[in-house]
């Protein structure tokens, strides 16, 4: 809980610094009109945490650390494809940490000031991380714990509003518009996402579902330097509510509503010119909840390193946007 409070009290002090800093006038530079293919490199840590007392514990952790990924972004549409190749060096231990695999996909639109994000998660494949807890003779050559059957299926989506207008959350999420000049925003947004949780052990089949919506609130801040260098740190903190039904094979179903905490930040460092641009950033996520005096935790920590290029359009891209811009006037 203090880690919440931390992060509220500095939510605080980035409000003090956003009044004193709207007088400032911002321009923004588009580059809407060309299409960006990015090659992405990133390492994502999955991990669930449950917890009774300070030293009683499990972490459950996926064996597939490090994802290729490419973006194509065109105006306000932004897509992404992301897998873990089995060649990359730590992706491949599965003698120890048996196999896992984690894939997802994601969209995200901008109308307007509104930023909508949709996705898909799939993973599968956990492994007890802190095996020396359980057994402490253990060496981290012994093999670890492990459920394979154990999958997480997740759809969800963010719809955010960036409060001042003369930020661009573009230039930070998708390289399509770069500022001129330092500017920052408060961004409030809802999340939502239903997660199916299934497991098998010892022929028992197992099967969880969650509903998860909540309200947050985040600060956001893109300080330019030498014209084509960024540097942008953000935060967010929320509360929502989770509402979950799980059910054992031959046993009768059980429902449960949790309060739930949710926490974000991250940084972004990146090198604009008009076609070039890479970077790199990194972000956390950490959601918790209690249940039956027992806390419940999923932490995600992220790291990108990225390789853009902009071009122009094909014609038959350009001429089959425009022609659903028509009818979707939003877009």
């Amino acid at each position: 809980m203090n880690f919440f409070k931390a992060g509220l009290s500095i939510l605080f002090s980035l409000f003090v610094l956003q009044v004193k800093a709207q007088s400032d006038t911002l321009n923004i530079k588009s580059y809407a009109e060309q299409v960006m293919i990015r090659l992405n490199l990133d390492t994502n840590l999955e991990k669930y945490i449950l917890s009774q007392g300070k030293n009683d514990k499990i972490e459950l952790s996926i064996n597939n650390k490090t994802r290729t990924s490419v973006s194509v972004d065109y105006r306000v549409i932004s897509a992404t494809i992301s897998f873990s190749p089995k060649f990359i060096p730590g992706n491949n231990e599965d003698d120890l940490k048996g196999k896992s695999s984690y894939t997802d996909l994601s969209f995200r639109f901008f109308p307007k000031r509104f930023i909508q994000n949709l996705y898909y998660k799939k993973v599968k494949g956990f492994y007890v991380e802190n095996m020396k807890d359980f057994i402490p003779d253990w060496k981290e050559t012994d093999a670890y714990l492990q459920f394979p059957d154990l999958k997480v299926l997740s759809f969800g989506g963010t719809t955010s509003y960036v409060l001042n207008k003369n930020f661009s959350a573009k230039s930070i999420y998708t390289h399509s518009e770069w500022q001129k000049k330092s500017s920052g925003s408060w961004i409030p947004y809802l999340d939502y996402d239903v997660s199916f949780f299934t497991n098998t052990i010892n022929e028992v089949k197992n099967k969880e579902v969650q509903y998860k919506i909540g309200g947050n609130m985040g600060y956001f801040y893109n300080w330019i330097i030498k014209d084509k260098v960024n540097i942008a740190p953000y935060l967010s903190v929320g509360l929502g509510g989770q509402f979950s039904s799980s059910t054992e094979e031959n046993k009768k179903k059980e429902n449960e509503q949790f309060v739930t905490l949710r926490m974000e930040g991250g940084l972004h460092v990146g090198y604009n010119s008009e076609h070039l641009l890479f970077g790199a950033r990194m972000s956390f996520k950490t959601y918790t909840y209690q249940k039956n005096q027992e806390a419940v935790e999923n932490n995600n920590l992220y790291g990108l390193i990225y390789l853009g290029y902009r071009f122009a359009p094909p014609r038959v891209v350009k001429n089959t946007y425009d022609k659903v811009q028509k009818k979707i006037p939003v877009l």
